[in-house]
């Protein structure tokens, strides 16, 4: 599986944790990962897995610097699709030294482009730019 492709799960798992508890996150994404059309090698989604709950424990610091370079915006008046791209696209641009930052902020507005609203992709991009 494509690292863009991996992301897009990420994204989607880190998503749906606005909606769920932590003792359904679990349960919620075995659902998920049953669900796909393909099946996933047994690594992508330990990948995926991992990183997504990564980004969850970390999303309380995430928003912290998200708060801290957003005019205008807190992280609890934005729409939770851009707040779920948003903490993916900051994680790896401060936890995850794999993913150099102009992929993390290119993958962030190609999501939003799939994902978000008209203005999304600006959005993102701007925040991105002044956090990087």
């Amino acid at each position: 599986m494509k690292r863009t492709e991996m992301r897009e799960h990420i994204f989607r798992m880190v998503f749906s944790y606005e909606f769920n508890s932590d003792q359904e996150m679990p349960q919620q994404m075995q659902l998920y990962f049953e669900q796909l059309d393909q099946e996933p090698k047994e690594e992508d989604i330990a990948y995926i897995r991992d990183k997504a709950l990564n980004i969850i424990l970390k999303s309380e610091e995430i928003d912290e610097m998200l708060n801290e370079h957003v005019t205008g915006w807190k992280t609890s008046r934005m729409n939770k699709v851009d707040l779920s791209i948003l903490r993916l696209a900051v994680y790896e641009m401060k936890y995850d030294e794999d993913v150099p930052v102009g992929v993390a902020i290119n993958e962030a507005v190609e999501l939003a482009k799939k994902y978000s609203g008209d203005e999304g992709p600006a959005f993102i991009n701007g925040v991105l730019a002044r956090l990087s």
